[in-house]
Formats: C-alpha cells, structure tokens, sequence
C-alpha cells in the first residue's frame, strides 16, 4: 500500500520503515517501565537517560496513519520517536516488550526500545534507537538465516502466546498463554479475526465456515512437534529493510511466541523468495506438511486485512476457507 519510514504503524500494512544510536541497557525479561507525566517527558527523557545536553533538531517522518514520528537530531545521536495522541501507553509497551525480545536474542538487527510513557494531554509515546537505512533492500539470503536464528533462540517455557497482548495493525491481539498451539491459533488468531468480521460485518458465511476450518485443521499438523518460538509476527515488505552496512533489519513487530512456520503469514506481501526459504531451512529444517499449512497461517493476515480494510480481502480469506474445507472433506 503506501511506503513509510520507520515504524509509523504498531505492527504495519503492505505499507516501510529507519533507525541508530548509543548503547543503552535494556531490562531483561521486565515488563516495559512507563514513565511518569510531565510537561515534555519526551525532552524530559532525552536530556537526562538519553544523555543528551541539547535537542538541534526534530524532523518530522511522514506517512504513518496509525501513530505520528519524528526524528529527535541531539548532541548525543539521533533518537527515533513515535506518538499516538488517542491511544494509551499499553500499545506501545507491547511494541516495546516485542523489540526488546527479539534485541535478546542477538541475532537479526532490531531498533532498540528506550522508553514508553503517556503524554500529559493523552496519547502515549515510544523512545528507541534511530537507524541509518541503507539504498538497498535486505540480502534475502542474510534476512532469512537470522530470522532462523531468531527463531531458534528465542524460546518460551510458558508456552504459545506473549506477556502482554499487542496489536497487528491496529487490531487487537489476544496472547492468552497457552500449551497448545492449535488451540492457541484456532481460538486466538483465526477464531478472534472470524468474531470480529462477523460482528463488524455481519458476515456469518465466513464466520461459520472458518469455525468448521478450525475445528478440523488439527489434521494439518500431524506427526510435527510444534515449540513456541519468538515470532516478529507481522513480517511484511514495509517492517524489513537493512542499516548502512547491509545487516538486515526488521521492526514494527507483533511479537508472540508461536509456531515458526507463522511468521511466514505475510509472505504474500513479503517478497520472500527462494534465497531467503533455503537459506531459513538450512538453519530450521522444514517439516513436513509445511506447503498444506502455508495458506492456513497466511489466512489469519488475510481476514485481519478484511477488518481493517474492507471487503477487497473477503474473496481471499473465503478462497483459503473453502480450499481447505474441501482438503479436509468437511
């Protein structure tokens, strides 16, 4: 859809995204501190944690339609800053918590998040490092053995889900700790974007159809063995890129712990090709079924773009629905 620079949504829409800076400490595997109000806390912040002295600039980076951001040009780096002025700060404690979880892994590059805290007339904020993109695209090759690492090393002994729940675009997202994966993806992903096309639509064809799909596609996943494994979740053209050097970079998560072959769910707006699945299955071997299961984690993208953005991605979702029922022969 439309190109925007860096983050400018919570978790984008086949729309781009930038950042870099000094090394701050992030807390491990802490719920994201929100900071308390005052007249400036973004100032505030910048002129005393984020060790500046003076702010020379601040620059506006347009296209977002969900959040607003800026670059923030100091004497101590430049800072990347995204605000929202109707939305509280639990939004972006999610984006925060999925960045700083990806970041500990130290495998793929991600913008490191600073700081989350409420603005004093509403809204909220998010402070994190502002990174330098480069001219071209990510190496695919590169992008897909370290979103392989990710994968790998970013596990939950809590099961399928996350923390906190977050936002995919600016859809809710349910991450009910779970032990099953099925379960998870059935009531969670599919069977939450189904109950909201049919309260916000009236659809009851889709709605009753899906409900069918779910409660037949544990067929689908016989003889695998499925671990959570931290997902960006909402991995896109517009949430991949690369810094001055080449490393590839990805932000704008919906992060949850999940079932790795999910994270290829917007393949369909990714661009993912050959290079990036071989060099991802040389890291994380495929399993089998892996092509019957494909459409299955594209369609949860597919019906959250049908409540987002209307009718034009019904046929899409339907199409997937109907297939499958007919695989299934239910």
């Amino acid at each position: 859809m439309v190109a925007i620079q860096l983050g400018l949504a919570p978790a984008s829409y086949c729309y781009p995204s930038i950042l870099f800076l000094p090394r701050f400490r992030f807390l491990k595997r802490r719920r994201f501190a929100v900071v308390a109000m005052s007249n400036d806390p973004i100032t505030e912040w910048i002129l005393s944690e984020g060790k500046a002295t003076q702010i020379k600039r601040i620059s506006p980076i347009g296209g977002g339609c969900i959040n607003r951001a800026n670059r923030y040009e100091t004497d101590a780096g430049p800072f990347f800053v995204k605000t929202n002025r109707s939305i509280g700060p639990s939004m972006f404690e999610g984006e925060a918590l999925g960045l700083g979880a990806m970041y500990e892994t130290e495998t793929i590059r991600v913008p490191r998040p600073f700081k989350v805290g409420a603005l004093p007339t509403g809204g909220s904020y998010i402070i994190m490092e502002y990174i330098e993109f480069g001219a071209a695209r990510s190496n695919q090759s590169e992008l897909g053995r370290k979103l392989a690492e990710m994968h790998k090393a970013g596990k939950s002994a809590k099961g399928f889900g996350f923390d906190v729940d977050n936002t995919i675009g600016s859809t809710p997202q349910i991450n009910t700790w779970t032990s099953d994966w099925i379960e998870f993806y059935g009531e969670h992903r599919l069977g939450y974007q189904l109950k909201l096309a049919s309260d916000q639509y009236g659809d009851s064809t889709i709605y009753q159809k899906g409900q069918r799909l779910v409660k037949n596609m544990a067929a689908l996943f016989e003889n695998i063995v499925i671990e959570p494994c931290l997902l960006h979740g909402d991995l896109w053209s517009g949430n991949i890129s690369s810094d001055k050097s080449g490393e590839p970079v990805i932000l704008d998560p919906a992060c949850y712990y999940g079932h790795s072959e999910a994270e290829f769910g917007m393949s369909w707006c990714a661009g993912f090709g050959g290079a990036f699945y071989n060099a991802y299955f040389e890291v994380t071997p495929k399993q089998a079924g892996f092509e019957k299961r494909r459409d299955l984690y594209m369609l949860y993208h597919y019906l959250n773009h049908y409540n987002l953005f209307g009718s034009g991605y019904r046929s899409s979702a339907m199409s997937i629905i109907d297939d499958y029922l007919r695989l299934l022969n239910v």
